[in-house]
């Protein structure tokens, strides 16, 4: 009976006393993303009250959809967590073709919302390709830029010029059928993310002043030729011009940011999203939250944004130092994905940029935006762990070890399989090894 319970206190006393396993992932990224997605899930429930009552008679309809998504969303996460970087950079080139092929099908079969065929209908909910190829086109260029940075660096004008313009071909093709939707504002963003990416590798500056004015051209004719753009343009300038017809929107998202004052009217007691402000659950959900919780709760919410996109280009950082380029150009374009988009977004509620139809990241109310964002979060997190397991191996490896653990360590990164716990059997048997040599020497 005695030895029983001294087994029993030493089991107790080992597992209170044992030091904790490492964490090979990024804890503070994986909390500001879920900060972030239970700030949307409120604000949306708060703002989308109103327009669901009117249009359905069930107050929580569009809430509960998003709560659904949101549950979608962490089960992609979890699932894109297990894939290993290598199958990412494998599999690029048909995530791309996958992509503007539903480009391609949105034009045909696609869901008109607002004079815009952007969605394909599939029953639970609407998939909006654009989504689907902002992520494919920056996994993309993450395994193009690894391919081809030697020659995209090269002091060969026309080696370089080729490697440069061959991404902006694929992204023209991409523009073009957007364009089609239309949706300029994705376009948008895939070209700062690809010309942000196509930087960090080492692209001329001349080649960024080119494509620069090209752009600024394009996009200028883009707008001069459809009145629609022309208008949003105009009233964006001087929305009180025409407070009711094409200033409408701008005028009652600033009224909202008006309201809010430093702390707000409280959490439901938005006057602007009743009938006043259209898209409050969506495009405009940041005017909701700034008149209900001020500028605290605006503050609070820009730097978990902040917080998200520096992650990012930390990651993305660390990668590219430590020769892990794929996760490192990746890394890098989903940090200027998330803060351009999110510029975009909250400037056009403020009134700085035209209305351009992009969803604040993690927050507004949307199925395909929220599963895209919340699996590239999940790849952040896939690359943050590799690079980790990366550094702490080699920083570990003894100079007399043979090449079988390296081995073993690399089939378990490109099988998905390493996780925390497999790590700790890594290291009982590196352990092992360490004392199975030593014996021999000695």
């Amino acid at each position: 009976m005695l030895k029983m319970a001294r087994n029993g206190l030493s089991v107790v006393s080992g597992w209170f006393l044992k030091p904790a396993k490492p964490i090979l992932y990024d804890r503070q990224l994986v909390w500001i993303a879920i900060a972030l997605m239970i700030t949307g899930l409120v604000m949306v429930t708060s703002a989308s009250i109103p327009i669901a009552t009117r249009l359905t008679g069930i107050p929580f309809f569009f809430a509960l959809r998003h709560a659904f998504f949101l549950v979608c969303s962490l089960v992609i996460a979890a699932i894109v967590m297990r894939v290993p970087l290598a199958r990412w950079e494998k599999y690029s080139v048909p995530m791309l073709l996958t992509s503007i092929l539903l480009l391609v099908v949105v034009l045909v079969i696609g869901r008109s919302v607002n004079g815009a065929a952007r969605w394909i209908p599939l029953g639970v909910f609407n998939l909006q390709p654009a989504e689907v190829a902002k992520l494919s086109l920056f996994v993309f260029l993450a395994g193009y830029l690894v391919r081809k940075k030697d020659e995209i660096r090269s002091n060969k004008l026309k080696v370089s010029f080729i490697s440069f313009f061959k991404p902006l071909c694929v992204l023209g093709i991409i523009g073009f059928l957007l364009l089609q939707q239309p949706d300029l504002g994705s376009f948008v963003v895939m070209f700062v993310g690809t010309i942000g990416m196509l930087f960090l590798a080492g692209a001329r500056l001349w080649q960024f002043l080119m494509m620069l004015a090209l752009a600024l051209a394009c996009i200028g004719m883009l707008i001069a030729f459809e009145p629609y753009r022309l208008l949003r343009v105009t009233s964006f300038l001087n929305p009180w011009q025409d407070p009711y017809g094409s200033g409408y929107q701008l005028t009652q998202s600033l009224m909202a940011f008006g309201r809010g004052d430093w702390f707000g009217q409280g959490l439901g007691n938005s006057i602007q999203k009743l009938a006043y402000l259209p898209e409050a659950h969506t495009d405009f959900v940041f005017a909701v939250l700034a008149e209900e919780l001020g500028l605290i709760g605006v503050i609070v919410v820009l730097t978990l944004l902040f917080a998200l996109v520096f992650k990012a280009i930390i990651i993305g950082r660390k990668c590219l130092e430590d020769g892990l380029l794929f996760g490192g150009y990746l890394a890098s374009g989903f940090g200027i994905w998330f803060a351009f988009q999110t510029l975009v977004n909250v400037g056009a509620a403020i009134g700085i940029v035209p209305t351009k139809g992009l969803t604040l990241p993690l927050i507004s109310y949307g199925g395909s935006s929220l599963f895209i964002m919340a699996a590239a979060v999940a790849i952040l997190i896939r690359i943050d762990f590799e690079q980790r397991v990366a550094a702490k191996f080699s920083s570990e490896q003894p100079a007399d070890v043979d090449d079988e653990a390296l081995d073993n360590m690399d089939i378990a990164v490109e099988q998905g399989s390493l996780g925390l716990q497999s790590l700790a059997t890594a290291e009982h048997s590196q352990r092992e090894q360490d004392k199975k040599h030593s014996n021999d020497k000695e």
